[in-house]
């Protein structure tokens, strides 16, 4: 039901995602998921954490070489490509748009394990020298970049094609780690 819901909702957004149309498409009934999830919250809860399982699991296929700025890179890269390929589902993780549901303690923590590991690839930049400043802090940044960035180019804000999309994501990716590291942006390269 859960694979259901998250591609329910990535189909027809959030205004098609009701548990009748869940339990329909599952061949289930609607009693049924309400049985296993409370009631639609809870299961906005659910999506919400296999969003982040979701997002995990593509960043757990970045590759640690020698090199901790291109890892760091590709981990940027492929946390814009979940964002643009899951962009509803990024956006009940992150903007949260039902109003039935609220994050608590636990779904917060959902986004613990995503973050460890963010936190771990910026670290081994800071003791490569190159990133300079908190972990912690240097990882905020970052994330906060990419979602921004991902939000304005699935909302269509961030170019009008392919090229000047990836030249903006390559400018201010590089602006970010430049600047996080000491060194001036001279553009994208």
């Amino acid at each position: 039901m859960l694979s259901v819901a998250v591609d329910l909702l990535a189909r027809d957004g959030v205004a098609g995602f009701t548990a009748r149309r869940i339990a329909t498409e599952a061949n289930t009934s609607t009693p049924a998921i309400y049985e296993l999830f409370g009631d639609k919250s809870g299961l906005v809860r659910e999506v919400f954490f296999e969003g982040f399982r979701l997002l995990r699991r593509q960043l757990d296929a970045v590759d640690r070489s020698d090199d901790p700025r291109a890892d760091l890179l590709e981990l940027l890269s492929r946390y814009r490509g979940f964002m643009r390929e899951n962009p509803v589902l990024s956006d009940v993780m992150f903007s949260r748009p039902f109003t039935d549901f609220e994050p608590g303690p636990a779904e917060l923590d959902a986004s613990g394990s995503v973050r460890i590991f963010i936190v771990e690839l910026v670290s081994r930049c800071i003791e490569a020298g190159v990133l300079r400043g908190d972990p912690t802090d240097v990882a905020h940044v970052l994330v906060a970049l990419v979602q921004g960035l991902a939000a304005a180019e699935n909302a269509g804000r961030l170019g009008t094609s392919i090229e000047s999309v990836d030249r903006r994501w390559a400018l201010a990716v590089k602006a970010a780690i430049d600047g996080l590291s000491g060194q001036r942006s001279k553009g994208a390269s």
